[in-house]
């Protein structure tokens, strides 16, 4: 595997890592900033429109510019945003906190971007390890992230949260030192005259419907039952150690199986590894339907990661062949865009679905979605397939 690849897993990491660390604490600064309750989740707020809100622009300058300046960029801005967000907590204000956190968004949407440099930085049969092993960095920051919340609490007298963002700036000037020194993709020059085919032309590809499909509804419903867990486990008088530990392994459960999710689909095709992940999803919703002990949690939490994993790299790894290159840009940002517009609806709905529909019907409501992703998937059968296959 080239050294880029290894290189962009680390970078993964530290991305990674950082949003733990922010997401960790974000809603403790809102709470001790906020004249009113419902300010408290502002800055987490931000934080996912300025992911949102970078995703598509990003994908087209890189297309232009190349990957290094891109992913540069992106983190000069966390650097940025991280310094904002300090003042905004050393100076009581929730307006330039939110900011910092807005800016910090714009730089993990940017580095949503890894793992498609990591498929362009090696041959084609490569391709699905190259992103498993970049997604695979979500295990080191499992580790980094909440321990580098605890550490840093000491590192500044006069916070306990102003330390980890001490710790921020560390993660992105590690990240910018890598991305200085390796060697990333350079952009493209297509021809003048190379025909960009539009959104409407390219969303009639049933290849390129099942991926971004399978990405959003994935990515929205692990986010959806992931964020109302620890809600719902508080309901059923579960403590905080408990919610922790469930919490835990679905971690586990999401970024362990990168680890071998790229040789699966090389193995065994895209389109099962796919429907396996509607499978775990299936599962991990019955065994939330089944009851609310601890290990009914842990569990359906442990599976929801698992199929998010599946459908998550399946559906990086499906997208790659339903753009030419002179597309690869507008693909890749309308992909991400929509891909986390859905997890960010999931995170947001999580709260009020648990309290309108129980803990019981918001596993229900998320059982269609599965269903649609999987017919999508299916429909592709071996004639569409073969293409995302035979290059394996």
């Amino acid at each position: 595997m080239p050294i880029t690849v290894w290189g962009l897993a680390i970078a993964q990491a530290l991305l990674m890592a950082g949003n733990i660390l922010l997401v960790s604490i974000s809603a403790l600064v809102g709470k001790e900033l906020a004249a009113h309750p419902a300010l408290i989740t502002l800055p987490i707020a931000c934080q996912f429109i300025g992911l949102i809100t970078a995703t598509m622009p990003a994908a087209h300058l890189m297309q232009k510019l190349g990957r290094k300046t891109g992913f540069i960029l992106g983190n000069l801005i966390g650097i940025f945003g991280t310094w904002v967000a300090l003042q905004g907590l050393l100076e009581t204000s929730l307006a330039m906190f939110a900011l910092g956190t807005f800016l910090i968004g714009i730089a993990i949407g940017v580095g949503q971007q890894y793992r498609f440099a990591a498929l362009e930085s090696c041959a084609e049969p490569l391709h699905a390890r190259a992103i498993s092993m970049v997604m695979a960095g979500g295990v080191l920051a499992a580790i980094i992230g909440p321990n580098l919340a605890i550490l840093s609490q000491d590192w500044h007298p006069d916070s306990p949260y102003a330390g980890a963002f001490f710790g921020l700036f560390g993660l992105y000037v590690l990240a910018l030192l890598l991305l200085l020194v390796l060697p990333l993709p350079k952009a493209v020059v297509s021809p003048e005259h190379t025909q960009v085919r539009s959104y409407a032309q390219l969303f009639r590809q049933p290849m390129l419907l099942a991926a971004v499909a399978s990405g959003m509804i994935g990515y929205g419903i692990m986010v959806l039952i992931m964020t109302a867990t620890p809600l719902a486990m508080n309901q059923d008088q579960h403590d905080v150690s408990a919610t922790a530990h469930v919490i835990q392994w679905h971690v586990l459960g999401m970024f362990v199986p990168s680890f071998f999710t790229g040789s699966l689909i090389r193995r065994f095709t895209t389109r099962r590894v796919i429907l396996w992940g509607c499978g775990a999803l299936l599962v991990s919703v019955a065994i939330n339907l089944t009851g609310q002990g601890f290990w009914h949690y842990w569990w359906g939490l442990l599976l929801l990661g698992i199929g998010w994993n599946f459908t998550f790299i399946g559906a990086t790894h499906l997208l790659t062949f339903s753009y030419l290159p002179a597309e690869k840009g507008k693909v890749q940002g309308i992909n991400e865009f929509m891909v986390f517009s859905a997890a960010a609806l999931g995170s947001m709905f999580a709260g009020q679905g648990l309290a309108l529909l129980g803990w019981a019907w918001l596993n229900v409501f998320a059982i269609p979605w599965i269903l649609v992703v999987a017919a999508l998937i299916w429909r592709l059968k071996e004639q569409a397939a073969p293409t995302a296959v035979s290059n394996q």
